[in-house]
């Protein structure tokens, strides 16, 4: 059973009663406060509600001893509870002041979208297994619906894709679509375009004789504001999505794209689907960070082998031989992940395989902490800009900023240029 999530005038998805539009404009705000994955502001929500926990992230108000307990209990960590406290009080204060969720609220609105929050009973509940990481709120724009997770299939791979890539993507997200299910990626260019493209154009085929029940064809998982369309290249691509289905995010209207942004986004697209397919991947690629997270929340993996001299592929045949992924080489086997049409096949792994995710290759931002990820991401590559310009972009406290500056320049990964900053 579909939950709707066509959007009303007071923002509220038709499936479920009317909320309290407190808790929908506190979220809002939230999304706007802090970045996705933040486990303190998640923990603060789930202990105090998304009302009083604005009033403490922001500031406004200081935490009673009675909700310091309660918070720790949730949290699971009293004795460093003190201490997180602070330095999230910290990281949240640049952004504070520049909270306007009724104003966000009212630019989707008029996009077409709105908010859907936890308190919605539209509110998928495949994203409970994303624990503290869980998204604060779900920005969308369209009319179509969220699919519960069996009847979603993610599609990713690398945006350098190759014709090969892009026709066994449009044949496994063709096929998907025509048996009833949802096809959900980033929109990006590459693997995840051609999914997206696949599933509109199998809706649209003669001789469709699924019952979709409300499913859309596909959703679209993007890692910005939804008031713009990323990439600018498949601007009508997502606009096609839009009419035919959703565009999601956790992000509100107005926030950039970053890198961190795309990784976070990918745990969502696994969170949301009950089964991930990677068609083409290079050696290291979002599309694997996908992979890992669905390994994580317990998802199937299935992988598409590719020749063994093509670099798209390189990614794919490194998951089939170091992770549980399955072997995937027809549509019906991309299908059967999800637990539809015939048996997998054998493939690397195996059903009692116990081998984990593969460890990425390194490169220069690997191990960065999350501050030291968000101030390489804020840094501009070519103008420096001063270091209030970053705490902002960030979301961090000056001190921790400073911090950061200095370890990635010992790093070589930051540029001071008189008193401003820039990416090395």
């Amino acid at each position: 059973m579909t939950t709707h999530v066509t959007p009303a005038a007071d923002h509220v998805p038709v499936a479920g009663p009317r909320r309290p539009d407190a808790a929908r404009l506190a979220r809002a705000a939230l999304t706007r406060l802090v970045e996705p994955g933040d486990a303190l502001a998640v923990q603060t929500v789930t202990a105090l509600g998304p009302e009083r926990a604005l009033a403490l992230l922001t500031g406004r108000e200081t935490i009673q001893p009675a909700e310091r307990d309660l918070l720790a209990d949730h949290a699971g960590t009293p004795d460093t509870l003190p201490r997180r406290w602070a330095a999230g009080l910290a990281r949240w204060a640049p952004r504070a002041a520049r909270l306007e969720p009724e104003r966000d609220l009212v630019t989707l609105h008029r996009l077409g979208g709105g908010l859907l929050i936890p308190e919605d009973d539209a509110w998928p509940a495949a994203l409970a297994d994303l624990g503290e990481e869980a998204p604060l709120g779900l920005w969308f724009r369209g009319s179509g619906t969220l699919p519960p997770a069996d009847r979603m299939l993610a599609v990713v791979g690398s945006r350098e894709a190759t014709a090969y890539g892009r026709t066994v993507t449009a044949r496994c997200a063709a096929h998907a679509v025509q048996q009833g299910a949802c096809v959900i990626s980033g929109g990006a260019y590459g693997i995840d375009g051609a999914a997206h493209r696949a599933a509109l154009q199998a809706l649209a085929a003669p001789g469709d004789a699924a019952d979709r029940d409300g499913v859309p064809p596909t959703v679209a998982v993007l890692a910005g504001g939804l008031d713009r369309f990323y990439p600018a290249g498949h601007e009508d691509l997502l606009r096609a999505v839009m009419a035919a289905g959703l565009l999601v995010s956790e992000m509100p209207p107005g926030a950039s794209p970053t890198r961190y942004r795309f990784l976070q986004r990918n745990r969502v697209i696994a969170a949301l689907a009950g089964a991930v397919l990677v068609v083409e991947a290079r050696w290291r690629s979002g599309a694997q960070n996908t992979a890992g997270h669905a390994f994580g929340l317990g998802r199937e993996v299935g992988v598409v082998p590719g020749p063994v001299t093509s670099p798209s592929s390189a990614g794919c045949h490194r998951l089939l031989q170091e992770s549980p992924a399955r072997l995937v080489t027809t549509e019906q086997e991309a299908l059967a992940l999800l637990g539809q049409g015939p048996a997998r096949s054998g493939g690397a792994g195996g059903p009692s395989s116990t081998r984990a995710a593969p460890e990425p290759a390194a490169r220069p931002t690997d191990g960065l902490t999350m501050e030291e990820a968000l101030v390489h991401e804020a840094l501009p590559l070519r103008q420096a800009v001063p270091v209030d310009r970053i705490t902002v972009s960030a979301g961090l406290a000056l001190p921790t900023v400073l911090a950061c500056l200095s370890r990635l320049q010992r790093a070589g990964l930051a540029e001071r240029v008189e008193d401003r900053w820039r990416r090395a």
